[in-house]
């Protein structure tokens, strides 16, 4: 048997690579693409912009939110256990909290980071010599999708851990445990939104050779979702549905929910929807309720799991929102003439 103090030895030389003998194992190609994606997206005037205007308003946002919590923030009442949901959900009017300006500002910053993610390789002509390397087409399309994530994570963790700091040095009441877990889960779930918006972009870069075209037909269908939508369907329920004054209730509660359904196919409304059960646990369903419904309701927040429970039609719309767009990019990407 080999002496203990002769292995360890030349285990540590090994780790400090004095021996020569050893051989340093090569990096991934896919984790030097990630790194190199990330150093680009965070050194490009684009994402400064974007990364100027989203913390702009979310000092705002607090700032209002602060100012209109921090005069009964001490007092000891149940609203005190909401305390960091308020601060993301309460207004003067002023200006909108928090979660309403990330529905549009998110869809923006998904469609900066990924617009011209494949085109303007092929336009600049490094694409053919990155693929000419010996790395997959899925790797480069994987890093493209996966480095942006990063950065959106790390951005909005950071966010929300500077509003769990301020919120602790302002007011001096401690989170729960339970408040933290809906902070988590509203930032994952805006990092699953703009992750949604971003495979869309890059879905886009790859149908279309020219950069300004896949931007365009990006902020159109992100306009098309966020504005027109909305008075289409408005206006197909006024054209076809029967006057309310007509029906019963059951009637009206059918059509209510049916229109509810058709507003939820637009990304915004899935990402309004879920977050309003997330930061509010006093809501306690996303559609119309009956009188009778609500006879014998507790009148106390809901805990996370049901909060979970009533939202998890919206998450799984949006992973699967996201997936689709993602898949759709990989097929026509990869049966893609790169040459050309």
């Amino acid at each position: 048997m080999e002496n203990p103090a002769i292995y360890f030895k030349g285990l540590f030389l090994r780790k400090i690579k004095i021996n020569p003998i050893a051989v340093e194992r090569p990096a991934s190609p896919f984790g030097i693409m990630v790194r190199k994606e990330i150093a680009d997206q965070v050194r490009s005037w684009r994402f400064i912009v974007l990364l100027a205007l989203i913390v702009l308003t979310f000092i705002a946002s607090m700032y209002v939110s602060l100012a209109n919590i921090k005069p009964g923030a001490g007092v000891n009442e149940p609203e005190r256990f909401l305390l960091y949901l308020k601060i993301l959900t309460t207004t003067d009017g002023s200006l909108p909290s928090f979660h309403i300006f990330m529905s549009f500002l998110g869809a923006i910053l998904g469609i900066g980071l990924g617009f011209d993610a494949v085109n303007a390789e092929q336009q600049n002509g490094t694409l053919i010599r990155l693929l000419a390397q010996p790395i997959y087409r899925d790797n480069f399309l994987l890093a493209k999708f996966i480095s942006p994530l990063i950065v959106i994570t790390t951005l909005f963790l950071s966010l929300a851990l500077l509003m769990i700091g301020g919120g602790l040095l302002i007011t001096g009441v401690m989170i729960e445990w339970v408040e933290l877990l809906r902070i988590l889960a509203f930032t994952l779930l805006t990092v699953l939104y703009v992750g949604f918006w971003l495979s869309l972009s890059i879905l886009l870069s790859v149908k279309f050779k020219q950069a300004t075209t896949s931007a365009l037909t990006a902020i159109g269908i992100w306009l098309f979702f966020t504005i027109f939508y909305k008075i289409v369907v408005n206006m197909i329920v006024k054209a076809f549905l029967p006057d309310p004054a007509f029906l019963l209730q059951e009637d009206i509660l059918y059509y209510n929910n049916l229109i509810l359904d058709l507003l939820r196919i637009s990304p915004g409304q899935l990402y309004t929807d879920a977050t309003t059960v997330l930061l509010m646990p006093a809501v306690r369903s996303l559609g119309a309720l009956t009188v009778e419904q609500m006879a014998g309701a507790i009148p106390t927040p809901l805990s996370f799991r049901e909060s979970i429970m009533i939202v998890w039609p919206q998450l799984t719309g949006l992973i699967a929102a996201t997936t689709v767009c993602f898949a759709l990019a990989y097929y026509w990407f990869m049966r893609r003439e790169i040459r050309s």
